[in-house]
């Protein structure tokens, strides 16, 4: 029974940064914008998976800009990630974007290349959206995958994905200690004279570290005492297997206080901490990948590769794999990743093949494994959500149909020069 019907220009699925910025970019730009979120709150990465950084860059999208100073100015009186969960809220209120919190999707209705409508499970029951176009922020892919569009999951010769994981922040480090360790060759010398990353690797090898952690990163949040840590990871779990994530979140958080332990027992000023915080879901670097008209490649960001298409301009990350089957980095355990040369987005990677009133939107556009470890982070999704937006802005002008429009209008609209 459908308790409720809510049409739109544009159904957005996935309240993340991508998203986000194509919500308020969409809106602003004159249409009735839905944006389904299945958490209670908006944000994604950025609040429920604790994920403080801005990581990446992008020359052209002033929405991620604006986005990122909104989250600052609000820092004032609250922590970064409740901040996050305010200002958020405030752009895409004032935006006058309608947002559904607490609701999942259940059912896509497709029919001549085009989904018509999408059912909804909300705390009242089933409801009914329709839109005339149509964007998959989800991360997941999920919209897509129920549509029936072609997916790819993780790396070619075993399809494992990078692992999960579960931020937290610490306090109660002593004024005094100002380490931090933020990649793989952070190399810093403790008082006493020990190397803090050969610390780790040999608490990894002791069985001190779980088996997978041979780095706890530790980043500073702006608060004295306080560390955002980044270290849990799980190895060899879907995420999309709804049994495993319970099993997941508590592996995760066994292994939190295997780490604070660990940091309390050897880093001089870390006696006296305690976690004050942490995500309230996991940390999910890697999923499906939606294949479109074009698959952007690693060699693609090596080369740094523009294209007459690129609607996201000079995207900048290294190739950021974490370990899909042990600790570390894939390709050089000990080393920071391979780095990308600032390359573009094509348009192509967000129109899904077999479709033509819908688009993605961050870490789920077509890519390979490699290519998804750089523009996963949240600076380049934005600029996607920005592009997907005025995408669909102009497909509503023409026929509708997200392949028809003028590339060149398009990436005037997105600044970058035609």
């Amino acid at each position: 029974m459908i308790l409720c019907i809510y049409s739109s220009d544009i159904a957005i699925l996935g309240a993340g940064p991508a998203g986000i910025a194509a919500a308020i970019t969409a809106a602003r730009e004159g249409l009735d914008v839905i944006l389904i979120e299945r958490y209670g709150c908006v944000g994604g990465g950025l609040t429920s998976m604790y994920v403080r950084p801005f990581l990446g860059s992008v020359e052209n999208a002033n929405i991620g800009k604006e986005i990122e100073q909104a989250v600052k100015d609000a820092c004032s009186d609250m922590s970064s990630v409740e901040a996050a969960k305010y200002a958020l809220t405030k752009l895409l209120h004032d935006a006058g974007v309608r947002v559904l919190l607490q609701s999942s999707i259940c059912s896509v209705h497709t029919q001549d290349r085009q989904i018509d409508r999408i059912e909804i499970t909300t705390q009242s029951g089933i409801c009914e959206v329709t839109a005339k176009m149509w964007l998959d922020a989800s991360g997941d892919g999920v919209l897509c995958t129920m549509a029936g569009c072609r997916i790819e999951v993780g790396r070619d010769e075993d399809g494992l994905v990078q692992p999960t994981s579960l931020m937290f922040t610490i306090e109660g480090i002593e004024p005094w200690q100002e380490l931090l360790c933020q990649h793989e060759e952070d190399y810093k010398q403790l008082g006493d004279g020990r190397e803090y990353l050969d610390l780790c690797h040999k608490a990894c090898a002791s069985g001190e570290l779980p088996s997978t952690v041979n780095i706890v990163r530790l980043y500073s949040t702006g608060y004295p005492g306080e560390r955002m840590v980044n270290a849990t990871q799980l190895n060899r779990v879907s995420s999309l297997v709804p049994e495993n994530l319970f099993e997941s979140e508590y592996q995760l958080r066994q292994q939190t206080e295997t780490i604070v332990r660990f940091l309390k027992n050897n880093i001089p000023g870390f006696a006296n901490i305690r976690v004050n915080g942490s995500a309230t879901t996991l940390g999910v670097r890697e999923s499906r990948r939606v294949i479109g008209d074009y698959v952007l490649t690693a060699d693609d960001l090596i080369a740094g590769r523009k294209f007459d298409d690129g609607v996201v301009h000079n995207a900048c990350f290294c190739i950021d794999i974490h370990n899909p089957a042990g600790p570390g980095q894939a390709v050089n355990e000990e080393g920071c990743p391979h780095r990308a040369q600032p390359y573009d987005i094509p348009y192509r990677c967000m129109t899904p093949l077999g479709f033509d009133n819908l688009l993605t939107a961050g870490r789920c556009i077509s890519g390979t494994h490699e290519a998804h470890a750089s523009y996963r982070v949240m600076r380049i999704c934005m600029g996607m959500g920005f592009a997907a937006a005025h995408a669909a802005v102009l497909a509503l002008q023409n026929n509708g149909k997200t392949r028809d429009i003028d590339i060149n209008e398009l990436r005037c609209r997105v600044h970058i020069d035609a």
